[in-house]
């Protein structure tokens, strides 16, 4: 799994570099070139795809990590409370 997050690091980084590349090349495509144009379409739908994948992968390890710091807080008040001494009436 740690294999997995080594690989993904940067690649958002490389999709929008690469939805710029598309944005340059589909600006200096000229309109009658239909063929180019349908293919800078596909390659900017697929781009766009994987981004969006990227962003729900993004949102899931946000989620976890919220998990994991609400549970450390809860781990870190109970621990302190245990070491208190036991109030008096």
């Amino acid at each position: 799994m740690a294999d997995l997050k080594r690989e993904r690091i940067g690649e958002g980084e490389a999709l929008l570099k690469k939805l710029r590349r598309l944005k340059l090349r589909t600006a200096a495509a000229g309109m009658d070139d239909r063929a180019q144009l349908l293919a800078l379409m596909d390659d900017i739908e697929t781009v766009r795809r994987k981004l969006l994948r990227e962003c729900a992968q993004l949102e899931e390890e946000f989620k976890v990590a919220a998990v994991r710091v609400t549970a450390l807080n809860t781990y870190a008040k109970v621990a302190q409370a245990s070491r208190r001494p036991p109030r008096e009436h």
